[in-house]
């Protein structure tokens, strides 16, 4: 059953030898330095493009930069060398690459003005709460690269593989918000970074195990890879426990939000005109936006409204379309 399963997924013909996937994964076999020397330059010019596209807020620019960043080639390498129970230099080249984007993306926040608000750019805020969905799109593009690495005839995939991981935004997000002092922002670019760094070196070990490559390599084994699956396990629990958790945490926020905007629109049924615009939480405040022909009812009677329906504590801020701010206070109190 699973050798047919295997034929049907890589059939003889088009089945690249160990020696080929060797050669492109491996980055110190072969031509090493001229393999190293594009890696460095390719991973320093992707790093610019994203750092660029993250701070323009520019999708176009940050998919260019997954298309050419290299990152993933080592990091097959590790799930190559682990079904072949071998050592390899796949962690260094993924290690250091990993830091020197991050320290890219530091120096690209010394021209982010301090009172920016980092949420407000589109290309931080979808890197900065990862979710199980993310995990989940994570492994299934690990699958399609591994099986597009062993197959001769469907390379083209490749590119779309490139944007479907992302590898060095996150990467770059995690080092702007460090370079601003956003640690909490910096730490979830961070975790979306590892769980797909895991998602990848697991379904890549799924694929070249089950294709046969780890047979290959039997010679030179030098340690159990009962104990690498074992670790990979556990690092994949992990990271989808966290994720599980952060998306419980979506889904309150979502219902605080949506209970938020019910409130607010009650608050104002009595005054002509007026209705709701906006509800957003961020950095642990509630942001209500609306619009208002006439004066608001007092704000007292908002945080009234919302007691019960938000978490007590949170401070509220309610902003009107002709741009007045009021500090309602927090919930509760």
């Amino acid at each position: 059953m699973l050798s047919s399963l295997r034929d049907r997924v890589l059939p003889d013909h088009q089945r690249r030898s160990l020696e080929e996937l060797e050669e492109d994964l491996d980055l110190s076999a072969g031509d090493r330095r001229s393999k190293q020397s594009a890696f460095w330059t390719m991973l320093v010019l992707a790093a610019v493009i994203a750092a660029a596209g993250v701070l323009t807020d520019s999708t176009a620019t940050v998919i260019g930069a997954m298309i050419i960043a290299p990152l993933s080639t080592p990091i097959m390498g590790i799930a190559l060398g682990a079904v072949q129970r071998r050592r390899s230099t796949a962690v260094l080249f993924v290690t250091g690459g990993g830091l020197l984007v991050v320290a890219i993306g530091a120096l690209a926040s010394l021209v982010v003005p301090a009172s920016y608000d980092l949420l407000s750019d589109s290309q931080i805020s979808s890197r900065t709460s990862p979710g199980l969905l993310d995990l989940v799109a994570a492994l299934a593009t690990g699958f399609a690269g591994a099986v597009a690495l062993s197959r001769r005839d469907v390379a083209a995939v490749l590119p779309g593989v490139a944007i479907a991981i992302s590898l060095v935004p996150p990467l770059v997000v995690t080092g702007v918000c460090a370079g601003q002092g956003a640690w909490w922002l910096a730490l979830g670019s961070f975790v979306l970074f590892v769980s797909n760094l895991v998602a990848l070196v697991a379904a890549g070990m799924a694929v070249f195990g089950g294709l046969g490559y780890a047979t290959a390599g039997r010679r030179r084994e030098t340690g159990s890879v009962r104990r690498t699956y074992v670790v990979l396990g556990l690092l994949f629990a992990a990271a989808g426990l966290v994720l599980a958790a952060n998306t419980a945490g979506a889904l309150l926020v979502q219902l605080w939000t949506t209970r938020a905007t019910n409130a607010t629109a009650d608050w104002l049924a009595d005054s002509p005109g007026a209705s709701v615009v906006n509800v957003q939480a961020h950095s642990r405040t509630l942001y209500v936006q609306v619009r208002a022909p006439a004066d608001l009812p007092p704000v007292e009677s908002l945080l009234a409204a919302l007691h019960g329906q938000i978490p007590d504590g949170v401070p509220v801020v309610v902003t009107t379309t002709e741009g007045r701010q009021i500090q309602a206070g927090r919930v509760g109190d």
